[in-house]
């Protein structure tokens, strides 16, 4: 792992988990993975609605110094698991 995917990987914990998607990082929940590589990010998991999808998506595309972000978030309910 490069040292800047790590800071990036830190970086948009911090955007994502703060504000009004802290509960997704409480205890074992923790439903949204951030995976980076090459300065590239993903969103995988799930979270409660559309809403949440587009904040999580938004806020990791203001984190400087990432060339993509893919949202591949999941709404609960939606499709089957």
């Amino acid at each position: 792992m490069s040292p800047n995917d790590d800071r990036l990987r830190r970086a948009l914990y911090r955007s994502i988990y703060s504000g009004p998607l802290f509960r997704y990082a409480v205890g074992s929940l923790n439903t949204i993975h951030i995976i980076v590589n090459n300065g590239r990010a993903t969103l995988k998991g799930w979270v409660s609605n559309e809403g949440d999808k587009t904040i999580a998506y938004v806020r990791a595309r203001g984190v400087p110094g990432l060339f993509e972000v893919k949202n591949e978030l999941r709404v609960e309910g939606s499709e089957p698991r």
